[in-house]
């Protein structure tokens, strides 16, 4: 099964802070991309990094280790949000979950029927 493409989508918050959609695999071939993304924005004076890992289905050693090169390239922190239970494990097992802001997950229960 060929890797999935990693999109970047970036919503401007206000003037010291951005939003990082990222949707696909975070991996060796593709965490270059959001290195230059967060990069440019740091550049353009975004301080606070807002990651949205919603839609990232793998997370491999490479995103892991943009995502240190991130933290230590900025001047303000890095949230990542919608981490999934791998990538999450992830995160806790080296101890990123410590050194980023990880918002907590979100209990999803998709078989409740409303009405």
């Amino acid at each position: 099964m060929p890797a999935q493409l990693l999109t970047i989508e970036v919503h401007r918050l206000d003037a010291g802070r951005a939003r990082l959609r990222l949707a696909g695999d975070l991996d060796f071939d593709t965490a270059p991309q959001l290195v230059a993304a967060a990069a440019e924005l740091r550049r353009d004076g975004c301080q606070e990094l807002l990651l949205d890992f919603a839609e990232v289905g793998l997370c491999d050693s490479s995103g892991l280790s943009a995502l240190v090169l991130i933290h230590r390239a900025g001047t303000g922190p890095i949230r990542l949000s919608g981490t999934n239970p791998q990538v999450q494990q992830l995160l806790d097992r080296t101890g990123l979950g410590e050194l980023l802001a990880v918002a907590p997950p979100v209990a999803r229960d998709d078989t409740r029927e409303v009405g």
